[in-house]
């Protein structure tokens, strides 16, 4: 599906983001990118997404232009303040100049996909911090995209929350089969998600090591408490101990 070939991002002030970054993902995988802070794996998401420009290499699709459909989930919710759930949601469509009577139905599927049903008219003031994140994603999903960018949506949420979402991601990924970049600086959340880690090197990031997660899914709690699955934290978390160790010498 998305393939990047010997990327090299350098920006105007000479800062080396990205070097000789190789990266192939399948159709319908779900990839995580994990490494220090500053190392590009939010520079990667926002060359896929088109929102900046490479200084070198290139960036292959497996699909035409006419069906690629891309969907860009931030760190922050980014909702509109004066705008209830419905309105958050149906604003890339109304962006779109797609009038609200056509999409009235595609909104509110969205909605209850990520369990918001009876929220339609609440707004941002009035949702915990969890919810905010769910209509973020609906915002996304209601684009009905087949490759979803996602940038460390759960980072500043509590781990009960966190691991609720994480589970629920996976339910709604099941079903949509979308192709996943999920940039996290969390080793247990990115072995629970993936099919794949990439584990990046500090700048210039490229990356250095590409771990398959060879655990059946729907992955339940009984996952995170497993032998498997702390034998996939354990190598994550020695590879980046490699790139932390990079850091000081």
């Amino acid at each position: 599906m998305i393939v990047l070939n010997h990327i090299s991002k350098v920006y105007s002030n000479g800062t080396v983001a990205l070097q000789d970054m190789n990266l192939a993902i399948a159709q319908s995988q779900f990839v995580s990118l994990v490494g220090p802070s500053g190392c590009g794996k939010s520079t990667v998401l926002r060359l896929v997404a088109g929102l900046s420009k490479k200084s070198s290499g290139t960036i292959e699709w497996g699909v035409n232009r006419e069906v690629k459909k891309l969907a860009y989930v931030f760190q922050d919710p980014t909702l509109l303040p004066w705008a209830n759930v419905t309105e958050n949601v149906r604003l890339p469509l109304k962006l779109a100049k797609m009038s609200q009577r056509a999409t009235a139905k595609r909104v509110q599927e969205a909605i209850e996909l990520v369990g918001l049903s009876g929220f339609e008219r609440s707004y941002p003031r009035e949702l915990s911090g969890g919810m905010k994140m769910r209509v973020s994603i609906a915002r996304a999903l209601v684009t009905q995209p087949n490759v979803l960018l996602m940038d460390e949506p759960f980072g500043a949420l509590d781990e009960i929350t966190r691991s609720k979402l994480n589970s629920d991601l996976l339910n709604l990924w099941q079903q949509q089969r979308w192709t996943v970049m999920f940039v996290t600086h969390n080793i247990y959340e990115a072995v629970y998600l993936s099919n794949r880690v990439i584990v990046m090197a500090a700048r210039p990031g490229r990356a250095i090591a590409d771990i398959a997660i060879e655990a059946p899914y729907p992955r339940t709690e009984a996952f995170r408490t497993s032998s498997l699955y702390n034998k996939y934290c354990r190598e994550v978390s020695e590879q980046l101990s490699v790139v932390s160790d990079r850091l000081y010498v």
